[in-house]
């Protein structure tokens, strides 16, 4: 009994994982019963299923672990229903079992596994083909078991609920309200990423402004509500402009960026500059349905550089955007001589 109690310490003590806490309990459970098969399930009461998840074979009984039967034909329910724990006579008590009349079951034990909130969630079984006896102490340790998964069960999700929140949270710190797209902390993130990428393949990353011309008329004519719009409407058209290596993402107000690798030769780096440039230009420019009216709008004031590995994610958009007003300034000027 002492060994038992050690044991069983240590196995609830040093679990990692839901599987490494079962298999030792699987194991205890026959030792206390001498059932050929003990198990865990798992519950999922909207598609009506139990699977097996653990399972412990010895003899000629075999329950194979990945099962899945109907919740409604399982002897679990039918225990659960009835508050019958045990019983050695299953052919008697639930004649109509299909499953258990295949496996040949004659003595069957279970214990529920709930949820935090009381919700059934699993079971922990034991079954043989012969007509055998439960004592008290196996009777306990079931019971016992039984908790102790749930509990481990209970943590799991906790943790699985703490990761998916923190990568919401991380999501959210990363993403524009707004539009939806990378906000300034991302493309930092990702820009340092690319040109520490340049660094050692001695490659160039294509950096780009886009700003929106003539974005405060459209505030003052169609309102904030309209504004944002128009940002939302663009940073759909930026992002689907975008070559599967690129990352565009907001910087504030009416400005978007947009970072992705470049060419290693100096030549081509300029010639894809160009290309980009036209490229987004193209995208940030077109009719737009804002408060229930067609927009033209002009388009944005676009302008690329290729910087290689050696500048900082600073210098790189300072050179972008020494580039868009560069080109903004010959745009104002085009629009004057016109």
């Amino acid at each position: 009994m002492e060994s038992a109690l050690i044991r069983l310490t240590e196995s609830v003590s040093s679990a990692r994982s839901l599987e490494e806490l079962a298999r030792p309990l699987l194991e205890m459970l026959h030792n206390l019963t001498d059932y050929e098969s003990t198990y865990v399930t798992r519950i999922d009461m909207q598609a009506a299923t139990q699977l097996v998840e653990f399972a412990m074979n010895v003899g000629a009984l075999n329950i194979g672990e990945n099962m899945t039967v109907p919740w409604s034909d399982t002897l679990c329910k039918r225990s659960f229903e009835e508050g019958r724990q045990y019983t050695d006579d299953v052919p008697g008590q639930w004649p109509d079992s299909v499953a258990a009349k295949a496996l040949g079951i004659k003595t069957y034990v279970s214990a529920p596994i709930r949820s935090g909130s009381g919700e059934l969630v699993g079971t922990l079984c034991a079954a043989s083909k012969r007509q055998l006896p439960l004592s008290d102490r196996a009777r306990s340790a079931i019971n016992l078991f039984s908790k102790l998964i749930a509990q481990h069960m209970e943590r799991e999700n906790l943790l699985e609920q703490l990761q998916s929140a923190n990568q919401r949270l991380a999501l959210f710190a990363l993403t524009d309200p707004l539009t939806g797209i990378p906000n300034r902390r991302a493309i930092s993130d990702e820009l340092s990423r690319l040109l520490a990428a340049a660094r050692r393949e001695q490659t160039t990353v294509l950096v780009g402004l886009v700003d929106l011309d003539g974005f405060k008329g459209i505030n003052d004519e169609h309102g904030h509500e309209g504004g944002d719009y128009l940002l939302r409407e663009v940073a759909i058209r930026l992002s689907g402009a975008a070559r599967g290596t690129d990352m565009v993402g907001r910087l504030g107000g009416d400005e978007f960026v947009v970072v992705g690798p470049g060419p290693a030769n100096r030549g081509d780096a300029h010639i894809a500059t160009i290309a980009m440039t036209e490229r987004f230009s193209s995208a940030a420019s077109g009719v737009f349905g804002i408060g229930g009216r067609t927009v033209d709008y002009p388009g944005a004031s676009v302008g690329f550089v290729a910087v290689d590995g050696s500048v900082s994610v600073d210098q790189a958009l300072r050179l972008a955007d020494g580039e868009m007003y560069a080109i903004k300034h010959r745009r104002k000027n085009m629009a004057n001589v016109r």
